[in-house]
């Protein structure tokens, strides 16, 4: 990588706290889901995190109107390179080893990490999911790509089930994951999917994300939407405007 590239990839990281392996946010003011640090004061917190107030393209949001497009197939090239496992106080996050990618049109992201929330962030027509998987993505230029999957319950998924067996109970440093992991097995088979610009769901929120969420949600089971929910029972920004953004869906 050469010294611009380097450059635009740590202005990128600055922007994006979660795209680090520690999943750690702790560099600026505390925050979190309720109370005075809950999200309606975030922009208010530290000056970084102004576009949590102000931004127009912030994220998540209701998808409701959508414009069939003809975008590209999200061609994912992941491995089971799952390396390190955190829970960072505000999430569990699975961190990947270099390998895995996905290519959007001509674009090559590196998939970096996979955490949850609950309930989902996004909407459909309004209608929450019990929990949704945010795979987080970065090309050479800092760019983001997040691809979200919306988890319905219904059977057990055996790669959350091991992501849920292994999930440090307090939050601390990250620790070895089980390399068994296949996030593959966390996607459904038909991987059509809604476009927007957005932002990150958590501060600095920043607008930099390509948003590719998954029509078709995958199923969990109830059991392992309850030990999530042991640890974080509520971890999801509102939704926001869209403020007359297009969302387009792929074929």
């Amino acid at each position: 990588m050469n010294r611009r590239h380097a450059l635009k990839a740590l202005a990128g990281l600055a922007l994006c706290p979660l795209c680090s392996p520690s999943g750690f946010a702790a560099e600026g003011a505390h925050w979190s889901y309720e109370g005075g640090n809950g999200p309606a004061k975030w922009g208010d917190l530290d000056a970084a995190n102004k576009a949590c107030a102000v931004g127009l393209q912030q994220s998540p949001i209701d998808i409701e109107a959508t414009t069939k497009s003809q975008s590209p197939m999200l061609k994912l090239t992941w491995g089971k390179s799952a390396d390190t496992i955190v829970n960072n106080g505000h999430t569990i996050q699975l961190n990947f080893a270099e390998g895995s990618t996905l290519m959007l049109g001509d674009v090559k992201y590196k998939l970096l990490q996979v955490h949850f929330h609950r309930p989902s962030e996004h909407m459909i027509g309004g209608k929450n999911f019990p929990m949704e998987a945010h795979f987080v993505h970065r090309n050479d230029a800092g760019g983001l790509a997040v691809v979200g999957v919306l988890m319905a319950e219904g059977k057990p998924n055996p790669a959350f089930g091991k992501i849920v067996k292994t999930m440090p109970a307090a939050e601390g440093p990250a620790v070895k994951a089980d390399a068994s992991i296949d996030p593959l097995a966390m996607l459904p088979t038909r991987l059509s999917y809604f476009r927007y610009p957005g932002s990150l769901t958590t501060p600095p929120c920043s607008e930099v994300v390509e948003w590719l969420l998954l029509t078709t949600p995958i199923q969990v089971s109830a059991a392992e939407v309850a030990a999530f929910a042991k640890l974080y029972p509520m971890n999801a920004r509102p939704v926001q405007k869209d403020n007359r953004r297009y969302v387009l869906r792929s074929a």
